[in-house]
């Protein structure tokens, strides 16, 4: 496993079992950084937004983190003020035994909402949790944020003299949508060695990892519990970046390389899934409409349950289109599933009903583990991508028995 989080210089982080999973494996992470660590971050937008969520929130509003503390096993939504407390509380557990104050903590929890953490056994493990931290650390602390993810997510990226590294997990309810404060779960936190200002860490952050990030749609929920948190620590040494700087482009770079491999991960990693749908869409008004397209298909659960059954049907694709909200004419619309063009200025050509034709050119590329399928929408300039991933049987069954 790849040093993740712990790549760059100046960090370091630690998993270890406190007992809130029945299963006995790591549940418990910490990350931090040096005194000079500035932090960025991304949250749900979900109107029931988890308590950890809002306390972060807030505390990246007003200036404050350096590290993160992570459970998981209790998503601590839907938890009233309980939850709240136990927010605040585990921070302060984490913070007293860095010697930090608790606003420099900040908290993410994934796993079952409406379960309060055990708080006891949170404590408890905090002296252990603390005395793992280490320059090693990164692979630990990825296994110990996973709930339902069946492998560790880490990347690593190289901008100029400057290290990028991180740690994802959510392969269920994944459909981030994204804000800057102060607005299964993903959480995906991203770590570099560059010096770098929090209003300009900000800027990184919504500019390369958030498209990075919604462009992920397993089932299109988006959870109670979403974050994205971007730390970095200042450890190569030198004065503060910013925008101006020749080097800005090569860290801005290697932060959206970073966050795109995590967000790939994320997708291969998606409960029951067989294969990854890679929606490229071109030709919109703006992005913002190319966006809402390939999302719209990625989403569509008729196009899903067509890609577990390798059935290329391009119904399910103009469909999916059409209900995007863009505007757009049908006769503006193509489509090409692999290298087969099953849509031609929105008509199915008569080759598609051919024996040999398109629609077996385009069976035999959804037999492979990851398809691409590309729209063309118009004559615009917008352009974007979505990862999506089938609907199978394992998907029903997992999140069927989800709480039992």
């Amino acid at each position: 496993m790849s040093e993740g989080v712990t790549f760059p210089l100046g960090f370091r982080a630690a998993g270890v079992s406190a007992g809130l999973k029945p299963s006995g494996r790591p549940d418990l992470a910490l990350l931090g950084g040096g005194p000079d660590t500035t932090a960025a971050g991304l949250f749900t937008t979900n109107r029931a937004a988890a308590a950890p969520v809002r306390l972060s929130a807030a505390r990246l509003a007003a200036g404050r983190g350096f590290g993160v503390v992570v459970n998981s096993g209790q998503a601590n939504a839907g938890t009233g003020p309980r939850g709240d407390a136990d927010a605040v509380a585990s921070a302060a557990a984490v913070a007293a035994r860095l010697d930090r104050e608790p606003e420099d903590v900040l908290v993410c929890s994934t796993g079952v909402i409406g379960e309060p953490i055990p708080m006891a056994a949170f404590t408890a493990a905090v002296p252990d949790l603390v005395a793992s931290l280490g320059a090693d650390g990164g692979g630990s602390f990825a296994t110990a944020i996973m709930t339902t993810d069946t492998v560790a997510k880490t990347a690593e990226a190289v901008g100029g003299p400057y290290r990028v590294g991180g740690a994802a997990k959510g392969v269920g309810m994944l459909a981030p949508a994204l804000a800057g404060p102060p607005h299964a779960t993903m959480l995906a936190f991203l770590t570099t060695d560059a010096p770098v200002g929090r209003s300009d860490l900000q800027r990184l952050a919504e500019e390369h990892v958030q498209p990075a990030f919604e462009a992920v749609s397993v089932d299109g929920c988006t959870s109670t519990n979403d974050t994205v948190l971007l730390l970095a620590s200042g450890g190569a040494g030198g004065d503060v970046l910013g925008p101006e700087d020749a080097v800005w482009a090569d860290l801005s770079t290697a932060i959206a390389a970073t966050a795109d491999g995590l967000a790939r991960q994320l997708i291969a990693d998606a409960e029951g899934a067989t294969h990854v749908l890679v929606v490229r869409v071109e030709g919109a008004a703006s992005g913002v409409d190319a966006r809402r397209v390939a999302k719209a298909v990625a989403d569509s659960p008729l196009v899903k349950a067509a890609g577990f059954g390798g059935d290329p049907n391009p119904g399910r694709i103009l469909q999916a289109v059409g209900s995007a909200g863009v505007e757009t004419h049908p006769a503006l619309i193509d489509v090409w599933l692999g290298g087969a063009h099953l849509v031609e200025g929105g008509a199915i050509p008569p080759a598609y009903f051919e024996t040999d034709g398109l629609r077996a050119s385009a069976a035999t590329a959804m037999r492979e583990p990851e398809f691409e399928i590309r729209i063309r929408v118009g004559e615009g300039p917008g352009a974007a991508h979505a990862y999506g991933c089938d609907l199978t049987y394992g998907y029903v069954r997992i999140n069927g028995e989800y709480t039992t």
